[in-house]
């Protein structure tokens, strides 16, 4: 300790100096414990600061928060402790000054940023300036929260929506911070994107009807009849949560976006008319199948009717009795319409064709001149 002497106080009469509880000075640090300070503050008994006075924080080394020759503000919370010694607090002190930033970011609406440093079950709880405050699950985020543990330790920003010192309720905000930004980016967004735009996104959902991609701003639906130019099974097979995407956007309505990964540049259609002209013999699978026909997969996006009518020169019941799905057959086109992206097959045509060419192939007999020639031979 570091009392002054009788003739100290002799010496020096405005050393002698008078200190009440509840009274903010300033000391020196003189010596520091891990859980005790001890400062000179121009009293006639030094003080002392413990490590609960200091901190909530309770594994914390004072040594290695403060050192001898620091200087601080603190609060006296007894002149007199039964041993003559002065006892200090500075968490109180900031507690205080901490209470009056939160009552005055409550009424400007200043946003603060503090750590987490509890997950509650109702919640999170952050210490701001030595001050707790409560931010309850729903006003966390704008969307559900399952798992509020990937908070612990992050640094977030909030604004105070309720103070209430009497009851020591300080209620923080973080939803209307993030749904005032997702306001603004989805205003920015809408200026800047148009119909028939290219732009990336990242895959936010995958549903059994498409995908919503987030275009930075507003989620856009892939819908799954705008995945590709062929058929899509299942979104889920396709696309995960995360993947990014570089789409098109087909129609904006309002806030809605619909969105398409059917590029016209590939689009199957384009030199259909070359590739399928009628006569071209084409091999493809049976993707499905009807009573009255089979589907056939030429390629993706492009699909054309082997009806059963045309399966075979033998009479076909259903195309299910000689076809199977995924089964390859090679068929003639015997019609193709562009306008309504129609294309027909048949087999029957190229057996028909077949034929007719063996008997171009086969070369006519003269029966008399064959018998008239055998009979010469003879009679030599």
């Amino acid at each position: 300790m570091s009392e002054l002497t009788f003739e100290q106080m002799l010496e020096d009469p405005n050393s002698i100096r008078t200190i009440h509880s509840g009274e903010v000075v300033e000391g020196t640090v003189i010596d520091v414990k891990p859980e005790e300070i001890v400062l000179n503050i121009g009293y006639k008994s030094d003080g002392i600061l413990s490590k609960n006075e200091y901190t909530n924080d309770s594994g914390v080394d004072l040594s290695t928060v403060v050192k001898p020759g620091d200087t601080m503000e603190v609060k006296v919370l007894k002149v007199n402790d039964g041993e003559g010694q002065v006892v200090l607090t500075y968490k109180r002190l900031a507690a205080d000054r901490g209470n009056k930033r939160i009552e005055e970011a409550y009424n400007s609406g200043e946003v603060l940023r503090a750590t987490v440093a509890q997950v509650l079950e109702g919640g999170l709880s952050v210490v701001y300036e030595e001050v707790r405050v409560f931010i309850p699950a729903s006003l966390v985020s704008d969307t559900y929260e399952r798992d509020l543990g990937k908070y612990l330790g992050q640094e977030i920003e909030f604004v105070i929506s309720e103070y209430n010192p009497k009851r020591r309720r300080y209620i923080g905000d973080r939803r209307q911070l993030i749904a005032a930004r997702k306001a603004e980016m989805q205003r920015e967004l809408f200026e800047r994107i148009h119909e028939g735009d290219v732009v990336e996104g990242v895959v936010k959902n995958v549903t059994d009807f498409g995908a919503f991609v987030d275009l930075g701003g507003a989620d856009g639906l892939l819908h799954i009849s705008e995945m590709s130019w062929g058929r899509v099974e299942h979104p889920k097979k396709v696309f995960k949560v995360g993947d990014k995407l570089t789409v098109l956007i087909k129609e904006i309505n309002g806030s809605k976006v619909a969105l398409s990964l059917k590029f016209e540049d590939q689009n199957p259609w384009r030199d259909a008319a070359d590739k399928y002209a009628i006569g071209n013999i084409v091999t493809g699978k049976v993707a499905r199948m009807t009573d009255f026909g089979a589907f056939v997969e030429l390629e993706p996006g492009v699909d054309a009717l082997l009806h059963v009518s045309q399966i075979s020169k033998e009479h076909v019941e259903k195309p299910a009795d000689v076809l199977s799905v995924g089964q390859e057959v090679t068929a003639k086109i015997v019609d193709f319409n562009e306008a309504d992206r129609k294309i027909s097959l048949s087999i029957k045509a190229i057996a028909a064709s077949g034929a007719a060419q063996a008997d171009q192939d086969v070369v006519p007999v003269d029966i008399e001149a064959v018998i008239t020639a055998q009979a010469e031979e003879d009679a030599q």
